[in-house]
């Protein structure tokens, strides 16, 4: 047998876990060929191979999962929650932790933190949402940051103003006005948000 691409490999991995997550069972052979672009009979036989190298168990139709080697995770603390409305206390207690895959995330450090209060729904970031935060403590213009402002953290949008020597934390919500502050300490920026479909 002719030498396999790794790229497919890494493509059709990546599909199986985008679709998974999304659907909540395996595509099948034709869909997985229609979603990376490579003929089913090519697609098929790179299943194959990934089944004999242990990579998932594969028995046809939708029937497909990883072993448990397979998926590379990073471990990430669920902390308390941020505001999203009036700047509230970022609370330091772990709730859990919750595995995600490097695939999807890459690798890095992280932190979850569940979002209350309606002043970044217009970011699509909702009451009661995970938002996936990588730690960091510089931001460029305009990204998402959990912001600390004395003992009081919010997540806002991040506008420096040298010139008038102050920060913008703009709230992503028409109905709400921005906050000013001298200074702040940024603990992250926002990378995902997570939330289950209504």
């Amino acid at each position: 047998m002719r030498s396999k691409n790794q790229v497919i490999f890494s493509e059709i991995e990546k599909f199986l876990i985008d679709y998974t997550d999304q659907y909540g069972y395996c595509p099948s052979v034709d869909e997985i060929a229609a979603g990376i672009g490579v003929p089913k009979t090519t697609t098929f036989r790179y299943l194959k191979q990934m089944k004999e190298d242990g990579t998932i168990r594969y028995s046809g139709c939708r029937n497909i999962t990883f072993t448990n080697e397979t998926v590379q995770t990073v471990r990430v603390p669920v902390l308390g929650k941020i505001a999203c409305g009036i700047p509230k206390f970022a609370e330091e207690n772990i709730e859990e932790y919750v595995k995600l895959p490097v695939s999807l995330f890459g690798k890095g450090d992280y932190f979850l933190l569940r979002a209350y209060g309606d002043s970044m729904v217009e970011a699509g970031i909702e009451d009661g949402d995970l938002v996936l935060i990588r730690k960091q403590n510089t931001a460029e213009k305009g990204q998402i940051v959990v912001a600390l402002m004395e003992d009081e953290a919010t997540l806002k949008r991040f506008y420096p103003e040298p010139e008038k020597h102050r920060i913008r934390l703009h709230p992503e919500n028409s109905g709400m006005e921005d906050i000013f502050v001298g200074d702040c300490l940024i603990q992250g920026v926002a990378i995902k948000v997570l939330k289950d479909l209504k």
